[in-house]
């Protein structure tokens, strides 16, 4: 019980003292409060008290332990010692490489194996005059290599001439003769002649022992692998070490494109300026430099062929386009063989659910980033040579809408295909086939959203605001009839080309491109015909995202992709049939000028 005195019994008791009458005293009141003994009380602390030295040094000991570079270096040691047979065999196979390479050095001194090389070379290709001159170097260089050795064998003669004599009177004397018998300089002479014995019984031996050491040292380090430094010892090989491109290749890849006013400027002394030093930028390396007087990024992209070889990489792997100045180039290089691989299962296959106003996954960028395609707002215009992908792109498209449960989808096929049959549960209209109903029915649908456009006009203005364009929240209200409206067409140019209804449809497709984007209308148009003469100019004029699969010349790709992006270095005549199958070349679906794209 805790208990603290009551201030009435310090009146009683003064009381008492004062009155001088008996008071019962009954104790002090003390006011309290009862502790439950069963909870648990706090333990008192114990007074801190300094540990012993060998505490202090253990708990010292545990913190470096557990350091961050003891951490590491416990790290590389434990590595290396799992490692430490495959070393061992690699150092073995080093040393039996150096001494091979030493023997066949050694054999193509001893045959001149070079000169014979050269001699032959001239014979083949019938240059007599090589031919005699290298044969000439053979027998002069054999006439001095033999006067060299003779040198050398008459040198060791005389020295041996002159030793031999010395050696034999200084053991006849030191036999006959006592130390102490001889004069002091005789006797000091065979003082350093036991000195430099005494010296030889030593180093001989160790010589013996450190020779096939350092010879074993030598020889490893002669037959180990032909690249820079030995990394090997401290982490495992890189398997991207042939990819590394930086700011020393690039500038020695184009210093051999055979462009004039650029190799005047190397032939000058000047060095290249980068505004972006080479980085890695996804599944490849970024780069951008500012070009010399007299050279633009187009004349570099003309001889992207030659600067792919210069750099060891394939002309699908590199990319060098113009900057934003005509002077300015931007060069993307991608890491050897990854644009090889397709871009791997669709993300929706499964499950998930799709907003059209955020875009619709639709491929790997060449930087291995995922790709949202945008639908509303933008048109597309997808085209290539056959069996490339065109089709398949569509269709990924118009999955993407069909899982948002907003979005009307037309869907008519110009041909006897049945890449769409599957869709056909989903779709409002459908078309197929290669005869005028299906021509005009598409046509209709052309007109129709052209009419569809014009009443969803009328509803934007009498929104609140009056907004300029279909939003996400304007879709949602079933009241207003503003949810996304996507029509797709593939092979359209046998619509626009059609005799009766082409001229009709491309009229209505042009307006709806030019206007329809704001009210939540996509048309989708794939081709195999990119002509000026089977796709209106102002459809390609006027089409926000362009896609190229394999494209056989400049006119089909500046078709789909729009003009001078063939001359600006973006080309579909890259891509090799079959071999890049589902790779594109698109511009539009995002902020860059261009993306190489490998469509799920």
């Amino acid at each position: 019980m805790a208990t603290e005195p009551n201030r009435e019994d310090h009146e009683h008791a003064a009381l008492a003292r004062s009155g001088g009458r008996d008071v019962e005293h009954v104790g002090p009141v003390l006011d309290g409060e009862l502790i439950d003994d069963t909870l648990p009380q706090p333990r008192p602390r114990k007074p801190q008290r300094p540990g012993s030295p060998w505490q202090r040094c253990t708990a010292w000991a545990g913190r470096m332990w557990r350091s961050g570079p003891v951490v590491r270096a416990r790290s590389v040691v434990a590595y290396r010692a799992r490692k430490a047979p495959l070393d061992l065999l690699r150092l073995v196979w080093f040393v039996l490489r150096g001494n091979w390479r030493w023997l066949v050095k050694f054999w193509n001194w001893a045959t001149y194996a070079d000169l014979r090389a050269d001699a032959r070379r001239a014979r083949l290709s019938g240059d007599a005059e090589a031919r005699r001159a290298a044969q000439e170097l053979i027998r002069s260089d054999a006439t001095a290599r033999w006067a060299r050795l003779g040198i050398v064998l008459r040198r060791v003669v005389i020295t041996l001439r002159f030793a031999g004599p010395v050696a034999g009177v200084l053991w006849l004397v030191n036999s006959v003769m006592d130390r102490a018998d001889m004069w002091p300089w005789l006797a000091d002479v065979y003082a350093g002649v036991d000195g430099v014995w005494s010296a030889l019984t030593v180093a001989v031996p160790l010589l013996l022992i450190v020779a096939p050491v350092v010879w074993a040292v030598a020889a490893a380090f002669e037959g180990r692998d032909r690249a820079p430094g030995a990394g090997w010892l401290v982490r495992p090989d890189r398997e991207d070490a042939d990819s590394w491109i930086d700011e020393r290749m690039i500038s020695k890849a184009l210093a051999h494109l055979g462009i004039a006013p650029l190799d005047r400027f190397y032939r000058d002394g000047g060095e290249l300026v980068y505004t972006v030093a080479a980085r890695k930028d996804g599944d490849g390396t970024f780069a951008q430099l500012r070009l010399p007087l007299g050279v633009t990024a187009d004349m570099v992209a003309a001889r992207r062929s030659k600067l792919a070889a210069n750099l060891g990489r394939a002309s699908l792997e590199t990319w060098p386009t113009k900057g934003d100045e005509d002077g300015v180039l931007d060069l993307w290089i991608a890491d050897k063989g990854v644009l090889r691989g397709g871009a791997g299962q669709w993300p929706m296959v499964h499950d998930g659910q799709v907003d059209v106003f955020d875009g619709v996954p639709f491929g790997l960028s060449q930087r291995g980033v995922v790709i949202n395609a945008p639908l509303i707002g933008v048109n597309w215009l997808i085209g290539g040579r056959p069996g490339q992908g065109k089709s398949a792109a569509l269709r990924t498209l118009m999955l993407g809408a069909a899982l948002d449960p907003t979005a009307e989808l037309w869907m008519f096929v110009m041909g006897e295909s049945p890449d769409f049959e599957p869709f056909r549960p989903r779709l409002s209209r459908y078309g197929m086939g290669m005869d005028d109903s299906v021509a005009e029915a598409a046509t209709q649908a052309l007109a129709d959203l052209l009419t569809e456009m014009e009443r969803r006009g009328k509803i934007l203005g009498e929104q609140p605001g009056r907004p300029p364009k279909v939003s996400r929240k304007l879709a949602d209200k079933a009241g207003l009839g503003l949810h996304p409206l996507v029509c797709g067409i593939d092979e359209c140019h046998e619509l626009f080309q059609h005799p009766k209804y082409g001229k009709k449809a491309a009229e209505l497709a042009v307006r709806l491109i030019k206007r329809g984007r704001k009210y939540g209308i996509v048309l989708l148009l794939a081709t195999q015909s990119p002509m000026k003469d089977s796709i209106p100019r102002e459809v390609t004029r006027n089409v926000s995202c362009g896609v190229a699969f394999s494209v056989a010349d400049q006119v089909a790709n500046d078709g789909l992709l729009g003009s001078g992006k063939y001359a600006a270095g973006i080309r579909a005549t890259e891509l090799r049939i079959n071999t890049d199958r589902g790779t594109c070349v698109a511009v539009g679906i995002t902020d860059e000028t261009f993306e190489l794209v490998r469509t799920f």
